[in-house]
């Protein structure tokens, strides 16, 4: 059972409020409805590069008139986010957020570091591509050769194929495994507003094309409306990616897969099933397992590497998430993953 969540009717005092403007790692700048700045706190002069008696009660359309990256923040008339240039060769993600009283409040996170090291996982993806998967490419393509070179036995040809298949999985597993290991070792993830819904119809946009050659309808049953969450849509698109992925190829030809999306106050949920291979009782609690691939050899004749449930159970459970698997062997299989809501205050 999960712990239950603190009650959201603690009141803050104003003290408080004011330390976690003035200490929070993210610049904020607060704009009345006349688009004049009327506070601004240290995080977000240092991004800027501007001082508190420069910005302060100015028209903030003045103040950042040079700057047409910085600017639409403060004239746009609707929410608003964007990944914006900074003084100083760095690079910001910013959220404005349009307010009752016709002002706004605008929030920039420096994501500097975090799109080096996106540019490094990249680097790490396309060295092992090169060092990894060009050797492994070349013995599933010398496997294929020695038959051509005289004749070889049933059991010589059943070792070729055992060969030929093991590299292409150990070729289609090279960047997984590095996007897995990145992951697990706490690199920094986005922080941002996602809509379940839209990652839903994206993932299913995607993977259109695979249910038709499968012969699988994909159904959607989503709420409406639906909370936002915090997060990195891109891994969260893996996550749902990964388990609807899983549901249409271990699908029966001219079955249904269903992918159902609901919340309340606190959590949104999301349900991937499929009429199915199934999972057995003594494998359930295996699946998320790294590189697990059932004994089945129904699943054994499908492609895959068994890192698809593993980095997604990562990416929920890096979100503050769970998910959890029922299922019934041949009759198909539930997956259903849990992610607090984005509360308001």
């Amino acid at each position: 059972m999960r712990p239950r969540r603190p009650s959201s009717n603690i009141k803050i005092s104003p003290d408080i409020y004011e330390a976690i403007f003035q200490m929070a790692a993210d610049g904020i700048v607060v704009v009345n409805a006349k688009g004049i700045i009327q506070r601004i706190n240290p995080a977000a002069v240092a991004m800027l590069s501007v001082s508190v008696d420069e910005v302060r009660h100015k028209l903030a359309e003045d103040v950042f008139a040079d700057d047409p990256v910085l600017l639409p923040l403060f004239t746009k008339t609707s929410d608003y986010s964007a990944n914006v240039r900074l003084p100083r060769r760095r690079f910001g993600f910013a959220i404005v957020n349009m307010r009752q009283n016709g002002g706004r409040l605008v929030m920039i996170q420096d994501i500097t570091e975090r799109r080096e090291l996106d540019s490094r996982r990249e680097a790490l993806s396309h060295t092992i591509s090169h060092d990894l998967r060009n050797p492994l490419s070349a013995m599933g393509g010398f496997a294929d050769l020695v038959a051509k070179f005289g004749e070889i036995n049933k059991q010589q040809d059943k070792f070729l194929t055992r060969i030929r298949q093991t590299a292409t999985k150990m070729h289609d597993m090279a960047e997984p495994l590095v996007e897995l290991a990145w992951i697990e070792a706490g690199m920094p993830m986005a922080h941002r507003p996602v809509q379940m819904s839209d990652t839903i119809n994206q993932a299913v946009k995607e993977l259109a094309a695979v249910a038709q050659s499968r012969k699988v309808a994909i159904v959607i049953s989503v709420q409406a409306p639906m909370p936002l969450i915090m997060g990195d849509p891109e891994r969260l698109h893996t996550a749902v990616y990964n388990l609807l992925h899983n549901a249409v190829i271990y699908s029966e030809p001219e079955q249904s897969t269903v992918i159902h999306a609901w919340s309340d106050d606190q959590e949104v949920y999301c349900s991937v099933a499929d009429r199915g291979i199934g999972i057995s009782d003594d494998e359930l609690d295996l699946v998320f397992d790294r590189m697990y691939r059932s004994r089945d050899e129904r699943v054994r004749d499908i492609h895959g590497g068994g890192l698809g449930l593993t980095i997604s159970k990562t990416i929920i459970e890096r979100h503050g998430g769970d998910i959890w698997a029922a299922s019934t062997l041949g009759e198909g299989s539930t997956f259903t993953f849990v992610l607090p809501t984005a509360r308001k205050q």
